[in-house]
C-alpha cells in the first residue's frame, strides 16, 4: 500500500505547447496531457474558454515554478467578430440579448475605430470571465443571474491588424498584454461604431515566446504516444528556460553558482541595474530566476530543485 501523501507519477519536467481544441476547458486539456505524460505535477499558463482554441503552454514538473512568467506574458489572437448582434456573454455561447441593423459601415470606418483601441485602454471585465468574486468565478455567478460590480482594468493593445470585413463579419489579428479580454474588445469596437458586436471565433496564436507553429494537438500527442510511448512524448518537451526567455540571461561562475544555490546574493559583472534575470551555471545549464537587489547584487528568486 502506498504511503499517504506519496508522489504519484513521473518526475518529468519541461514545457509542452498544446494547441487546445474547441469545446474543451483548459483544465480538461491539462489533465489529459498530464495523464498521457504520466506526470506527477502539471499546470497551464492562462485559461482559454471552451469556445476558444489555440496556444496553451503546459508546464510539467519543475517547470510549474515558472508558469507565472508565461501568465504575465503578452498574447496574440486571431478573432472573428459579427456586427449587429449582442450576446449575454460576448461570444457565440451566449444568449442573444439585442440586435440592430448593420448599414453603411465601411472597411475604412471599421479601421478608423480599430485604430483608437491601440495603446493602453481600460476594460471592465465581463461577468462571463474567470475572475473571482468572494471566491466564486464571475461566470458561475452570471449563469445564476447574479451581477456584481467590476472595476475597470488597464490593458495594452500592442497591435490590431484588420484581416477581412464583408459588411457584417470582420476578422483581426490582435497582440495584447496579459489580462486583455478579446470579447470586451470586440464588443467595444461594435459600440464605438454605434452598433453591436460579439465574438464568433477565437484562436490564440501566441503566448509569450510560443507560437502556434510550436503547438501540437491532443490527437497528435496520442499518435506519438501510440508509436513511441513516453520516450517519444518526452522529446516534445521544451526546456524550462523557455518560460523566462524574455528575461536578461546571466551566466555564473562555479563559485557564484555555489553561493546562489545556498541562498546568498553574489556580485556579477555587467548585469542590469534592476529586475529579474535568468540564471545559468558555468556549463550554461538553467538554474532558475534571480533578482537584482538595490545594492546591485544578484540574489536567488526561484531556483530549480536540482540546482
Amino acid at each position: 500500500m502506498a504511503k499517504r501523501g506519496s508522489k504519484r507519477g513521473r518526475d518529468i519536467s519541461g514545457i509542452l505547447v498544446l494547441n487546445k481544441g474547441l469545446g474543451v476547458t483548459s483544465n480538461a486539456a491539462l489533465q489529459r496531457v498530464k495523464r498521457m505524460f504520466g506526470a506527477a505535477k502539471a499546470g497551464h499558463t492562462g485559461s482559454l474558454d471552451p469556445l476558444a482554441s489555440g496556444v496553451l503552454p503546459i508546464c510539467l514538473g519543475e517547470a510549474t515554478k515558472y508558469s507565472q512568467y508565461l501568465l504575465d506574458a503578452d498574447k496574440g489572437y486571431r478573432v472573428q467578430g459579427k456586427l449587429g448582434v449582442q450576446t449575454a456573454s460576448g461570444d457565440a455561447d451566449g444568449e442573444v440579448v439585442k440586435t440592430c441593423a448593420v448599414d453603411g459601415i465601411t472597411k475604412e470606418n471599421l479601421q478608423a475605430v480599430i485604430d483608437t483601441f491601440i495603446g493602453e485602454i481600460e476594460q471592465v471585465p465581463s461577468m462571463y470571465s474567470a475572475l473571482k468574486h468572494n471566491g466564486q468565478p464571475l461566470y458561475k455567478l452570471a449563469r445564476q443571474g447574479v451581477e456584481v460590480e467590476r472595476q475597470a482594468r488597464k490593458v495594452t493593445i500592442h497591435q490590431i491588424e484588420l484581416l477581412d470585413f464583408d459588411g457584417e463579419l470582420f476578422s483581426m489579428n490582435v497582440r495584447c498584454s496579459k489580462g486583455t479580454y478579446i470579447r470586451n474588445l470586440v464588443e467595444d469596437i461594435g459600440f464605438a461604431l454605434d452598433n453591436l458586436a460579439y465574438v464568433t471565433q477565437l484562436h490564440r496564436t501566441e503566448s509569450g515566446p510560443f507560437a502556434e507553429k510550436d503547438a501540437i494537438t491532443v490527437e497528435e500527442l496520442g499518435k506519438v504516444m501510440d508509436n513511441g510511448g513516453h520516450a517519444e512524448l518526452d522529446k516534445l518537451l521544451l526546456p524550462m528556460s523557455k518560460a523566462v526567455d524574455s528575461l536578461p540571461a546571466v551566466k555564473l561562475t562555479e563559485l557564484m553558482a555555489f553561493y546562489i544555490r545556498t541562498g546568498q546574493a553574489v556580485q556579477v559583472p555587467d548585469v542590469p541595474s534592476e529586475g529579474l534575470v535568468s540564471l545559468a551555471d558555468e556549463n550554461g545549464s538553467f538554474m532558475g530566476v534571480g533578482e537584482i537587489q538595490d545594492d546591485g547584487l544578484v540574489a536567488p528568486r526561484r531556483l530549480l530543485k536540482s540546482s
